[in-house]
């Protein structure tokens, strides 16, 4: 994906657009920082979240929030 600086983007805001328009992304960077993404919207001018993808597919045990919690006293010592 092609880096472009702040001042390209506001210099040639329509040049990109009509690059992202042909399916191409770009990320706009601030003093060599990347700050945005600049990319197509899927058809119908919705983007399609990938929030919940892995639903069914993927499963988080029951002592999740409590794992590893022996370990971190041990490392931190202070009791479990």
């Amino acid at each position: 994906m092609r880096t472009v600086n702040v001042h390209e983007a506001k210099t040639h805001l329509s040049r990109l657009l009509e690059q992202v328009a042909g399916g191409e992304s770009f990320v706009i960077a601030k003093a060599g920082h990347p700050i945005a993404c600049l990319s197509p919207l899927a058809e119908g001018g919705e983007q399609r979240g990938i929030l919940g993808c892995m639903r069914g597919e993927v499963s988080v045990p029951d002592d999740f929030d409590t794992m590893g919690a022996a370990e971190l006293a041990m490392l931190f010592g202070s009791p479990p």
